[in-house]
């Protein structure tokens, strides 16, 4: 008997478990606001952690999230009409060209396949942000959705695909998609074009992205830890702005940061142990494969004397009202798509035509190294994640650790091309490419991507033929090449595909490594010593320009005494050549050297590569280069005139951003002019506006207790006007104010704005 009710209990027990299981939530997340509008999200699990992002960010984010969601399905003809444009990598392409783009370069199927063998966190945060997402879009209503998509057939229920398409456009984002017209744009000859648009390849002072990354390691310190100073220059609109996030599974994972749109963890930011950021490098994503055309026929391709037929792909796009669809006929070659660029000299002949692959197609492996570098507690930890899963796609990453340890790697996922490959397969065409993208010939087998056995995905070059600094003293990187991440010991040279090495650098990474130099040898105007958080601030916006270093007082000399410059000349004689928002004629000299620096043969002193920091220098100020300067003096003061802008206005007065009718003054001006608080303008009625620069900025200490970070998020959390946090955040930097983050639970709970929200279903 008592066997009996002993059994009855065990399954009465059972029954209730199971039914509490049950009951038990899918997904469960509670959200704590701090000041500004930071959400700190905490869950006991990975997909409570995608579902509370999900639900925050696109509280912050709704309607620019839901117009990407329709972007990368190739959606926008059906939605905004097919004539209107997108920015869509660093240009202008039509909505159209778009569509036919994403519908023909993303292979759902392979994604969903690949997204399975990334591991169950991977796929449990893009399940959480899913069911995120679609929580708010309930919670909300029809009526309590921002004005911006209310009501719009574009904003919908989103699926897993929609974040693997997302997921795909932004590992592609600083890689080939600079050349997604060039793809449309493919065509056999005499056949018609699916599109026509301008091509450019990446450079990195013109796109939209960029960034300055310094790591001080323990022998520079005051303290004897790492010191980070990350100041990404990303765009100021679109999906590709930081949101800020601090993300907790208890005794799992603890990261503060920030991610960009559809990004369900944090992709550079810190924990109690390391800190990190990320610049994006020079190494070359994909490369050009340059292909000997059958003289039968335009649409086959020579591989070691054998015909082969192209692949073709037939792409239909919805269009506005009811209207026909739109098709177009994409081609590829076994090394990827076809692409057009006759600008470029990557045209489509009878005789010859050309081929694209891009190293970071598929790449899913991103979340993974995230998330192992989210759990690092040391650099070593991320050069581990960085190498067993080359699944960073397009940034250098620099960090510290709380030992005093400093890493920059230029880690990254790029072809399998060394030294010798790029030179046994150059055609006559490759010169003509060189130092922007590598081109092999295509008419050869064994001049596709080498294959080492043992890479996260096939055809991938080794983590070991990649640069890996670490140091105790310091590195930094400003988009240049690995070359010179400390002038004292600069690095080996690799293959081309990680980029120039031995060249000029930028004035932006010259004017790094000048301002580092004289912080440590105390002839920056403070006493010489260490570094702490105190001195990595005034670094980064002191807004100093190397160019008005090297050119200001020789262009005052040679225009002293022209008449009709006198006003100009004064001006820049009293600027004080930084781009504060009180400096007096800081756009006159924006102006002029907008012109002045193409001018060839400016510098007395030529590059030295024995001295890559203090060369080229010493403006020539004589005959003909002196001629040109003064014309490009006074073609930017007429300049000035015919924009109502006084020349010796305060850069303030020119620069500036609105938020609701507020207008804020910003800081900050274009990288050409060897300033690092980069802000890349362009012009609005009354001056000009920021595109894209200096974005989520952050300096990360550490101390007793934890990580002491102090950050500030330029253009703020919210897209949406009507939030309290559209320009709360714009209006700390133009005053050159940090936060102090909220790290801790005491901390956070010190903070917190109302009332914690929990979510679950």
């Amino acid at each position: 008997m008592m066997r009996k009710l002993a059994l009855g209990a065990l399954l009465l027990a059972s029954v209730s478990s199971g039914a509490a299981m049950a009951k038990a939530p899918r997904f469960a997340a509670t959200i704590v606001r701090t000041s500004y509008g930071i959400p700190h999200i905490s869950a006991g699990n990975w997909s409570g952690i995608g579902y509370g992002v999900g639900y925050a960010y696109a509280q912050d984010n709704l309607c620019m999230l839901a117009e990407e969601f329709a972007t990368v399905a190739g959606e926008r003809s059906k939605y905004f009409g097919p004539k209107d444009s997108a920015v869509l990598g660093f240009d202008k392409i039509d909505n159209l060209a778009s569509d036919v783009f994403f519908r023909s370069a993303i292979d759902l199927p392979r994604l969903r396949r690949g997204i399975t063998t990334q591991g169950p966190e991977a796929q449990a945060v893009i399940r959480g942000y899913v069911a995120g997402y679609n929580r708010l879009l309930r919670d909300l209503g029809p009526e309590g959705v921002p004005i911006a998509c209310r009501g719009k057939p574009w904003l919908h229920a989103i699926t897993a695909d929609d974040m693997l398409r997302l997921t795909e456009k932004q590992v592609l984002l600083a890689s080939s998609l600079a050349l997604a017209a060039a793809v449309v744009n493919a065509a056999p000859p005499g056949a018609d074009h699916a599109t026509s648009q301008a091509v450019t390849l990446p450079d990195q002072e013109k796109i939209g992205v960029g960034s300055n990354g310094w790591a001080f390691g323990g022998d520079l310190t005051t303290d004897g830890r790492g010191l980070l100073v990350g100041n990404p220059h990303f765009p100021w609109n679109g999906p590709a702005r930081f949101w800020e996030m601090h993300l907790t599974i208890p005794g799992v994972y603890d990261v503060m940061g920030v991610g960009i749109a559809g990004t369900p963890i944090v992709s550079l930011g810190f924990n109690k142990d390391i800190g990190w950021t990320h610049t994006v490098t020079a190494a070359q994503h994909f490369t050009l494969f340059e292909l000997a055309i059958d003289p039968a026929d335009p649409t086959s391709y020579i591989v070691d004397g054998k015909s082969e037929k192209m692949l073709t792909k037939t792409i239909s796009v919805p269009m506005p009202d009811g209207a026909a669809p739109v098709t177009r006929t994409l081609y590829s070659s076994r090394f990827g798509p076809m692409v057009a660029a006759p600008a470029l000299l990557l045209s489509w002949s009878k005789t010859k035509a050309f081929s694209m692959r891009d190293a970071n197609a598929g790449n899913q492996r991103g979340l993974a190294a995230w998330i192992a570098i989210g759990k690092a507690k040391n650099v070593g930890d991320i050069k581990t994640a960085l190498a067993t899963t080359l699944g960073i796609p397009w940034v250098n990453t620099i960090a510290v650790d709380r030992g005093g340890n400093a890493l920059h790697a230029d880690v990254t996922a790029v072809p399998n091309v060394s030294t010798e490959k790029a030179k046994a397969c150059a055609t006559p065409a490759s010169a003509l490419l060189a130092g922007r993208v590598v081109l092999l010939d295509g008419s050869k087998a064994a001049c596709d991507w080498d294959n080492t056995p043992g890479t996260a995905a096939p055809r991938l070059l080794p983590a070991g033929d990649q640069a890996v600094w670490e140091r105790r003293d310091y590195v930094a990187n400003s988009n240049d090449s690995y070359w010179l991440s400390n002038p004292a010991a600069p690095y080996r040279q690799l293959s081309p595909i990680l980029g120039p090495w031995g060249t000029m650098r930028t004035l932006r990474t010259r004017s790094g490594l000048t301002e580092i130099a004289r912080r440590l040898a105390g002839t920056d105007g403070l006493p010489a010593g260490k570094l702490d958080h105190a001195h990595a601030e005034a670094m980064a916006l002191a807004n100093k320009s190397l160019a008005a270093e090297l050119v200001t007082d020789r262009l005052v000399a040679l225009c002293t005494g022209k008449p009709d410059l006198a006003a100009a000349c004064d001006a820049l004689a009293h600027w004080d050549r930084r781009f504060d928002l009180d400096s007096r004629g800081a756009y006159l000299f924006h102006t002029f050297w907008a012109t002045a620096q193409s001018i060839q043969g400016l510098w007395a002193v030529k590059y030295d590569p024995a001295d890559p920091v203090n060369t080229p220098r010493d403006l020539i100020t004589e005959g003909a280069i002196g001629e040109k300067l003064l014309a490009a003096l006074t073609a930017a003061a007429a300049r000035l005139a015919a924009e109502n802008i006084a020349l010796d206005a305060r850069w303030g007065d020119v620069q500036f951003t609105t938020r609701g009718s507020q207008r804020i003054a910003i800081h900050g001006a274009a990288g050409a002019l060897g300033v690092l608080n980069v802000q890349q303008s362009q012009p609005v009625p009354g001056g000009i506006t920021p595109m894209h620069g200096s974005s989520y900025m952050q300096v990360v200490g550490f101390d007793d207790k934890g990580p002491a970070v102090d950050a500030v998020l330029s253009y703020s959390q919210s897209t949406d006007p009507a939030s309290p946090h559209f320009g709360d955040q714009t209006l700390l930097y133009s005053a050159k104010r940090w936060v102090r983050l909220p790290f801790t639970p005491a901390q956070i709970a010190a903070d917190a704005q109302g009332q914690a929200v929990k979510i679950s279903e």
